[in-house]
């Protein structure tokens, strides 16, 4: 009963965390936001999203080809709260909560109580730290403060595995009897995993290459629900392929590449590093061309990006470079949580059992999607990570806490931890609220609202409303915040746009006009 009543104030505090003033810090919704906010609002009002495609399976947007889940999702919260910053967050909001609460679960299932001692003290306890780390960590709580769809992703990963993991237990527990709820866990799994593959494009390599370490990891347990159910593992593996076989379709087709050219790793300015390589090297030719080509270039750079997500610079001190995924100089975790985590590993590498394999594969796996890209170590795109950062310093904590021989002890330590913690998210929580919103409000297009108000409130007073796109892509600030008539938009005979550079670019509609400053000519305008 107690630790119902922790887990349900630690899940009451993710949620105040969370959804205290998030339709006003960050201070806007930025382009992707409002991209996903105007195309769900499309679908309610009609079926159709902002480019007039039926209920489509990816969506067109900027030339960047969202995956549907959130977006799909976000109709919901739309059609309760209407078209607002609350209503295009809450998913994201809900899915932050949500993964505390499967972390705990999670973590339950990992660490059966029988087979942890003397490693682990008390898998209740265990649980409990890792779901209030979740919750109050900065990488999860930063990305459940704004509509990201890799938020929405982690929560599938985290529960989908959960469920998978019940049913390899009931196996172990009842090998000659499973439980018919068994059938519902694998199906629960098999779709939630399904689904994070169709929320955002890290899972897309992710999650094929965990599955392939469970099956691995858990043979025996897959063999015995085979021959005692074969019907389950037969409806599970239709799951699968009702969703990853659409994927692998679409992802040999240019829109399911789309997103990937745009931050690939090689590109025309890595060509270019490999062609000035080559004419500075001084070494024979044939060695020269060995030495430097694209090969060589992505294997160097993927090998360093992957290890640059594990520095604790990027980790503890700095986090990314990106500011609308986290605080400039603040790090992804908490500095007092650097020791745990080293400890944590240290304790995993001790039991060297499946559970360390299983924990490993998972937090080293997941930032393979950000490493293949630019920008890395990249905060939104590893996310996937979560919440093992989290589960490992729990492991470490746990270590600390043996060391209290008396119940006192543990709790004396327990109180010195938390209290540290405290200390740690309203330092975070300051810069979160004061010096980060106002100095980087420019990263979330902050402003665009405030002159769509302007311009719809003197609508009838001009012929032409002017916008620049110098601070991104405008109409879909006009089209969310006004908001505009799907309908209309889509059926609006001076709508121009058009695809150049692999983007598509709005220029106008209706009465408004999109242009870069340096092609207004004065004596028109």
């Amino acid at each position: 009963m107690k630790n119902k009543i922790v887990l349900f104030l630690i899940l009451a505090i993710a949620l105040y965390l969370r959804i205290i003033y998030v339709d006003s810090n960050p201070p806007s919704l930025n382009w992707d936001e409002s991209s996903i906010g105007y195309n769900a609002y499309s679908i309610l009002k009609t079926g159709r999203d902002e480019w007039n495609r039926l209920f489509p399976s990816i969506f067109r947007a900027f030339g960047d080809y969202k995956l549907p889940v959130y977006i799909y999702t976000t109709v919901v919260s739309i059609a309760i709260f209407g078209l607002n910053t609350f209503s295009v967050r809450l998913p994201s909001v809900l899915a932050g909560v949500g993964s505390g609460y499967f972390t705990y679960l999670l973590v339950l299932e990992l660490f059966p109580s029988s087979k942890n001692k003397p490693i682990i003290t008390d898998p209740k306890l265990l649980a409990t730290m890792a779901a209030l780390l979740v919750a109050v960590e900065p990488w999860s709580l930063f990305l459940s403060r704004a509509a990201f769809e890799a938020n929405l992703a982690v929560l599938f990963i985290i529960s989908g595995i959960y469920f998978f993991l019940k049913v390899v237990n009931q196996s172990i527990n009842f090998p000659n009897h499973l439980q018919p709820k068994v059938a519902g866990y694998l199906l629960l799994s098999t779709t939630l995993l399904g689904l994070s593959v169709w929320t955002y494009n890290s899972a897309r390599i992710f999650i094929p290459l965990f599955m392939v370490v469970l099956i691995i990891l858990y043979r025996k347990e897959i063999l015995v629900i085979y021959r005692s159910q074969k019907h389950i593992l037969y409806y599970s593996l239709f799951v699968i392929l009702l969703f990853f076989i659409p994927m692998f379709y679409q992802l040999i087709k240019p829109i399911g590449q789309a997103r990937y050219s745009k931050i690939a790793l090689i590109d025309s300015g890595a060509v270019g590093q490999i062609i000035e390589s080559r004419q500075n090297s001084q070494l024979p030719n044939i060695i020269t061309r060995l030495v430097y080509n694209r090969p060589t270039y992505f294997i160097r750079h993927l090998g360093s990006n992957w290890l640059d997500h594990y520095n604790f610079k990027f980790l503890f001190f700095e986090g990314g470079s990106n500011y609308q995924f986290s605080v400039p100089g603040a790090g992804v975790l908490y500095t007092i949580n650097a020791t745990f985590l080293v400890l944590g590993f240290i304790t995993l590498l001790k039991r060297r059992d499946r559970l360390t394999v299983f924990i490993l594969s998972w937090f080293f796996l997941s930032t393979i999607p950000s490493s293949l890209t630019r920008e890395a170590p990249h905060v939104l795109r590893a996310s996937i990570i979560l919440p093992m950062p989290m589960v490992i310093s729990a492991m470490g904590l746990s270590r600390v806490l043996q060391l209290g021989r008396r119940k006192f002890m543990i709790l004396a330590l327990l109180l010195i931890y938390v209290t540290v913690l405290t200390f740690s998210l309203v330092n975070y929580w300051k810069k979160y609220f004061n010096s980060y919103r106002k100095n980087y409000s420019w990263s979330w297009q902050y402003g665009y609202k405030q002159a769509v108000d302007y311009a719809k409130l003197h609508y009838e007073d001009y012929d032409r409303i002017i916008f620049t796109k110098k601070y991104g892509e405008p109409h879909i600030f006009v089209l969310v915040n006004y908001p505009w008539n799907p309908s209309r938009y889509q059926k609006d005979a001076s709508l121009i746009r058009f695809n150049q550079s692999n983007w598509y670019w709005v220029d106008r509609f209706d009465k408004f006009y999109f242009i870069n400053d340096w092609n207004i000519p004065e004596e028109e305008w």
